[in-house]
């Protein structure tokens, strides 16, 4: 049975309308050849981009920095306004820009320059697909570091609408999308800081909220609570057993609270008692490949009955003095990361211990009321940057199926 809708025709690539033709990617567009020197004028002046300078699979550039400024050496390739500059080096993680200045990039990057009759905006997007990816995750799988080659970019067939002018539509729109996504990331950035800002000032007594006048108090927390290090078992002790909280389960988590799918560990009885978890207690993050990873911390929203935790994390159970929503945040404050990470070690990874840990200051109003309501603005915070984390990962995905039905002509625009 033929399922090719009328107007669509069967080609290597796939499904796609009887006006559109297969072209070579090679023939759509130029690679450049012949290096210039970034230690010359005028190229030592020109922003040079590397791979590191490029976003993971949005075609955002994060930075834009001289060749002087890199203090580049080897020989760079140059690229004008409207090329696309693709890393050829692990594929898989996308990154490419469509350049909107003249500049330079390293030998790890291909410029290509689109044909006459080609529109750079439509390649650009096709270079960040999902086809494409698949290719050249496929061509490049090597020994060392993964890579894609002229030659295996000159094998790859693309599928072109018949003028320009449809793929310049076709990219507008997904332009529009991209552009929406980055006002998006914007505005989350924004109140991140309006956030943190606020944190700063209401977790320190810099601001008080109307109506409390109450004391605040400086305590260690060794002295309003015990830490406990966690469990640790032989290899063949987990995936049975009784519930176990590992570091993955917590790592950038704020809360936990049931129902929650965790592995298994064989504990005992005893152990089971000793390594519980109780609603209000926090979970520290003992060890962190990076600084700003260690001590992040969970709050235990519930009983966890017959649960016991990693020894990769500290457990903190105060006695009562901190409201559990205080605790979601008060642990996050500039002042007291600091003194976290200023009392971590530092060898493969950077870890702290509970020793040190109960010897941190900690800042906070005696009034529980006091500590709720500041607490209770900055999960209001919280939950409006959820919100537009949401709107945006949607609007990811919305973009993610536009691009399959455009780029392959399932849907035309006029």
């Amino acid at each position: 049975m033929n399922n090719i809708p009328a107007g669509y025709k069967q080609t290597e690539v796939g499904v796609i309308p009887e006006d559109w033709q297969l072209r070579p990617l090679l023939s759509a567009v130029r690679v450049a050849s012949g290096q210039v020197d970034p230690k010359i004028e005028p190229y030592r002046s020109m922003i040079l981009v590397a791979p590191d300078h490029i976003e993971s699979g949005s075609g955002r550039l994060l930075a834009k920095e001289t060749a002087a400024y890199q203090k580049a050496i080897s020989g760079k390739y140059l690229f004008e306004n409207g090329d696309i500059v693709y890393s050829k080096i692990r594929p898989y993680l996308k990154k490419a820009i469509l350049a909107d200045f003249e500049g330079l990039c390293s030998a790890d990057m291909y410029p290509l320059k689109p044909a006459a009759d080609v529109s750079a905006g439509f390649i650009f997007s096709l270079i960040l697909g999902h086809r494409f990816t698949k290719y050249a995750e496929s061509v490049s799988v090597r020994s060392g570091m993964p890579k894609i080659n002229r030659q295996e970019l000159a094998e790859y067939t693309i599928a072109l609408p018949p003028t320009k002018a449809e793929q310049e539509i076709i990219a507008a729109a997904l332009s529009d999308v991209d552009a929406l996504i980055n006002s998006l990331d914007k505005l989350i950035a924004k109140k991140r800081d309006i956030k943190q800002g606020a944190m700063q000032e209401l977790l320190t007594g810099k601001r008080r909220l109307p109506g409390f006048s109450g004391e605040w108090v400086v305590k260690r927390l060794g002295e309003i609570g015990t830490f406990r290090n966690g469990i640790n078992k032989a290899k063949e002790d987990f995936g049975h057993g009784y519930p176990f909280v590992n570091l993955m389960d917590v790592f950038g988590v704020a809360k936990i609270s049931l129902p929650i799918s965790f592995g298994l560990v064989n504990s005992t009885s005893t152990e089971r008692e000793l390594y519980d978890l109780m609603e209000g207690d926090v979970l520290f993050v003992r060890s962190s490949v990076k600084p700003s990873g260690v001590g992040l911390t969970t709050l235990i929203m519930e009983n966890l009955p017959d649960t016991v935790f990693s020894g990769f994390l500290l457990r903190f159970r105060d006695e009562e003095v901190l409201t559990s929503e205080y605790k979601v945040h008060c642990f996050g404050e500039t002042e007291f990361r600091k003194q976290l990470i200023a009392s971590s070690t530092v060898s493969a990874n950077t870890n702290i211990n509970q020793v040190s840990l109960r010897r941190l200051h900690l800042l906070f109003p005696c009034e529980k009321t006091e500590q709720t309501a500041i607490a209770t603005i900055l999960s209001d915070m919280d939950a409006e940057i959820a919100v537009l984390e949401r709107k945006r990962d949607k609007t990811r995905l919305l973009k993610q199926g536009m691009m399959q039905e455009l780029l392959t002509g399932r849907v035309r625009l006029n």
